[in-house]
């Protein structure tokens, strides 16, 4: 946890999502399926957003898993591969992966980034850096 500051701007930049949808994703990562009934359960928890149940279904973080129908029970929904593999993507890098540097990975590294931008980097850097010294430190016990 020591460099969730840092890997969570790195994802807020890299996939264009907020905090709260953040907050929400790990929420619904440990439920499986869910219908919009337990959705606003956490949600009301978060800043208030109407919107934002729609926002992930739109853009691709959450998906149907079992359609409405007239009549019967209130529809089940589930994440996408898109979003467990990004989940899954911050568990490992919470547990020492190291964040890419290359532009076409991060766009923290564009040559167009603001000054938080440039803050981050540096510390992305150092990161990195602190993480190899200790997998090679590991390496030699």
């Amino acid at each position: 946890m020591k460099y969730w500051r840092v890997i969570r701007y790195f994802v807020k930049r890299k996939y264009g999502i907020n905090t709260e949808e953040l907050d929400m994703l790990f929420f619904l990562y440990s439920e499986e399926y869910f219908n919009v009934d337990k959705f606003k359960e956490f949600n009301s928890l978060l800043g208030w957003n109407k919107k934002r149940f729609k926002k992930l279904r739109k853009e691709g973080w959450i998906e149907v898993v079992k359609p409405y129908k007239f009549g019967g029970p209130k529809a089940l929904y589930g994440l996408s591969f898109k979003t467990v593999h990004l989940i899954r993507s911050i568990y490992d890098k919470l547990e020492g992966g190291p964040i890419p540097t290359a532009k076409s990975k991060n766009p923290i590294f564009l040559a167009k980034a603001g000054y938080s931008d440039k803050v981050y980097r540096k510390a992305i850097e150092r990161m990195n850096e602190a993480i190899r010294q200790e997998q090679c430190h590991s390496l030699e016990l």
